[in-house]
């Protein structure tokens, strides 16, 4: 996004970049501030890991903390304020509005590639979905390699991205209280929303059998690969995407104390998702299926949706 803003005249040499992040684009957009020469003034809340803020303050950028939630679009929202009144305090400042940028989905072509280039065949692709970038932009570029390859979206309880109301959410790193115009609604085959406490079975799961493991994104999305290879013919080729690995999340996917003043531990998830036959058709509080995508900004009438 840096690279082709630059290329473009909208980021001047030298100017500021300012974003709104969770945690992961932030520290993408840090080390591209120190590549092309760029002052980076990230705005987090709360909820940013205190080793992660260490980590992009040591990599120069300026980080602004929101105190207080937006009534309607939550943490999500706040940022996006304070991020609109800094472009007013700093001149030529440029932001990469993450979600409602087309290189953002670009980006990922090259990951898209490495897939095609290291499996003969893949049959679905199973993403987190937040800003709505990499599931758009890496199931963009496979389905013209592997036609029919079924994308399926991880939702977070919670978030409204695909229909369900905003709530007060724990995991980050997917899910939203706004609507990203990155999603590429039309190319869903299916979304499952996940809750943080099986996100975090899922994740202690994989560590304790396996090398890989991470944070929120990575279980949810693991639990649905994982139900997806297990009612797939034996031959089929599952990808799943773990956004980063377990480092970050010490002091709360793999932190007892944490888990259990939030009531996350011993409470494994089902084996099956729940199923709805539409996103609105009530308030999902556990894994929960639905064939049905719609956009929720969509003009339809009620009930109906793009599917």
């Amino acid at each position: 996004m840096v690279r082709a803003a630059r290329r473009r005249g909208d980021l001047a040499p030298g100017a500021p970049i300012v974003e709104s992040t969770s945690g992961t684009l932030g520290l993408g957009l840090a080390l591209a501030g120190i590549s092309y020469g760029h002052p980076v003034n990230l705005v987090g809340d709360p909820g940013l890991e205190p080793q992660l803020c260490r980590l992009l303050t040591s990599h120069g950028a300026r980080l602004d903390i929101v105190q207080a939630p937006h009534p309607d679009g939550g943490w999500q929202e706040a940022r996006r304020i304070r991020v609109r009144e800094l472009m007013e305090q700093l001149p030529g400042a440029w932001c990469p509005d993450q979600y409602d940028n087309p290189d953002n989905v670009l980006a990922y072509a090259p990951l898209a590639a490495e897939l095609i280039a290291e499996l003969p065949w893949v049959d679905a692709l199973v993403c987190a979905v937040g800003t709505g970038g990499h599931s758009a932009g890496i199931h963009r570029v496979l389905r013209h390699s592997f036609p029919g390859v079924r994308l399926v979206g991880v939702d977070t309880v919670g978030s409204t991205i695909f229909g369900q109301p905003a709530r007060p959410r724990l995991m980050r790193g997917l899910g939203s209280s706004i609507y990203p115009r990155n999603v590429d609604y039309g190319a869903f085959s299916e979304v499952h929303w996940v809750n943080a406490a099986e996100a975090v079975s899922m994740c202690r799961r994989l560590a304790l059998r396996s090398y890989h493991s991470g944070g929120w994104s990575t279980g949810a999305v693991a639990l649905v690969a994982d139900w997806i290879a297990r009612t797939s013919l034996p031959d089929r080729t599952i990808v799943a995407v773990f956004p980063d690995g377990p480092w970050r999340y010490c002091d709360t996917v793999y932190n007892d104390d944490y888990c259990r003043a939030h009531g996350l531990l011993d409470r494994p998830p089902a084996q099956d998702p729940d199923v709805l036959s539409h996103p609105g058709e009530r308030e999902v509080i556990r894994w929960t299926r639905c064939e049905r995508v719609i956009d929720p900004l969509a003009v339809a009438p009620a009930g109906e949706g793009a599917a």
